[in-house]
């Protein structure tokens, strides 16, 4: 993998850290919470800029301890830079003790603080959105198109014909082809009727199918209906308000598909070797980058589509895990906030400090584990 790709998978990573961080910057400002740091990175600062009362100031390679000991930059906000480009942090002021000021972040209403919690999340969702809109205002969005119906087979026996659309399959709502195609791959058939309900000349239309047991090419066997469908291959280009509709069931699909893919995580239904941290991700932006740009349909604005693609998947992915209540995370700060507001009074702050650092402490050994199955698929 060349420098180049790997500084434009650098360049996703950041984008999608710096608008998550970016989403608890401007809600606390919104809400007057004093913003210490923001920066993008984590490990030793590289570059850092801040306003003092002489006017703003660069600094290089400066430490904590050089900020301590120059009170010029109190009560204003520092921008950093830092060495390591995964991860970012909004470090606001009375964010992990309490301190007597009003503009602390524990001073403020049990509300103003959820909202600034949940704008991180919230904020990848809206970015997801807006490359969906790009990406679907591009080349369309991918119909749940029937593409072929073998004969004999149980969905020919049930009256299904090519250029049928599906919308519907036991129940979940079916918009895009690759929504299809995953709701296959979570839920595989088995002996059990299916329902199914599509769409054929704007009538929409019920079947109850019963999948077969069938000798797939490779030899193994497995339940199979007998048609095809499309899965991204086809585009439907859609208007104004049919791309912004497709755009939200571009997010949608993609915060569905996070969900159920930790679900078969927790089942243990995923092997270790298909979970991929940084390095992982780093690889798979470099690999297409890679793809895009081979073949004579190949260039720039083939490569820069194809990085909105994997951008929506990868800022759609990183809000869901956020939303997760684990210490540490946004959702387990959002679980404390809404137990305070139940409660009517916060957790003790020794309690909470012992589970976030527990927490922290065990999101870290996760994540050496990921890296290390990271560069062993690498090597």
């Amino acid at each position: 993998m060349s420098i180049g790709n790997i500084c434009l998978a650098i360049l996703v990573f950041s984008l999608i850290i710096i608008i998550h961080e970016f989403g608890h910057f401007i809600v606390a400002k919104i809400n007057k919470v004093g913003v210490i740091e923001f920066s993008l990175g984590m490990g030793p600062r590289i570059i850092s800029w801040g306003r003092t009362p002489a006017g703003r100031k660069v600094l290089f390679f400066k430490t904590t301890n050089y900020l301590n000991e120059h009170p010029e930059f109190e009560g204003n906000t520092l921008y950093s830079w830092k060495i390591l480009p995964f991860g970012g942090s909004c470090m606001m002021l009375g964010e992990e003790e309490d301190v007597d000021d009003e503009r602390a972040f524990g001073h403020k209403s049990v509300y103003a603080r959820m909202a600034i919690i949940f704008a991180g999340p919230f904020f990848n969702f809206i970015l997801a959105f807006i490359l969906s809109l790009i990406v679907i205002g591009s080349i369309g969005y991918d119909p749940a198109l029937v593409t072929e119906v073998e004969p004999g087979q149980p969905m020919a026996e049930a009256g299904l014909k090519e250029g049928d659309i599906i919308t519907e399959i036991n129940g979940r709502n079916i918009v895009l082809g690759r929504e299809l195609s995953y709701y296959r791959l979570f839920h595989p058939f088995t002996d059990a009727p299916v329902e199914i309900t599509y769409e054929r000349n704007g009538e929409e239309r019920e079947i109850v199918v019963t999948p077969e047991l069938m000798t797939q090419e490779d030899g193994t066997q497995a339940y199979r209906l007998g048609f095809a469908h499309n899965s991204n291959i086809i585009r439907w280009k859609a208007g104004v308000v049919g791309t912004l509709k497709y755009a939200a069931y571009e997010v949608k699909f993609w915060i569905w598909t996070t969900v159920e893919s930790l679900g078969q995580m927790i089942q243990g239904k995923v092997k270790a070797e298909e979970i991929s941290g940084p390095v992982g991700i780093v690889k798979t932006v470099g690999d297409v980058v890679d793809e895009s740009s081979k073949g004579e349909d190949g260039g720039a604005a083939k490569v820069a589509l194809n990085l909105a693609i994997i951008s929506i998947l990868l800022t759609a992915n990183l809000g869901v895990m956020n939303l997760l209540p684990i210490p540490a995370l946004d959702g387990g700060r959002l679980l404390f906030l809404i137990i305070e507001w139940i409660r009517r009074k916060p957790l003790p702050a020794k309690f909470e400090n012992y589970v976030n650092v527990g927490g922290f402490m065990l999101l870290m050994l996760l994540m050496v584990f990921i890296l290390i199955n990271d560069v062993i698929k690498l090597v």
